[in-house]
């Protein structure tokens, strides 16, 4: 597992603090992992929100791969 270093605001560094004394997290390291889980979660779902649009109105492609990719 990477470690990384990164500068916060003190408003972070007060959010994780409140957070950890709140007892929503054993430690920052877990804190952090977990938002980062949670936006990376959240990035997915957008995606697949985006891809139901394009399906529901009718920006998709169907065929052999190969030749859609001729088109393009």
């Amino acid at each position: 597992m990477a470690t990384i270093t990164i500068p916060l605001s003190k408003e972070l560094e007060s959010f994780i603090e409140g957070e950890l004394r709140a007892g929503t997290s054993d430690s920052k390291a877990h804190l952090v992992r977990y938002a980062l889980s949670r936006l990376q979660e959240e990035r997915a779902l957008s995606r697949l929100q985006e891809a139901e649009l394009d399906i529901r109105e009718g920006r998709v492609y169907q065929g052999d791969l190969k030749k859609l990719l001729k088109q393009f």
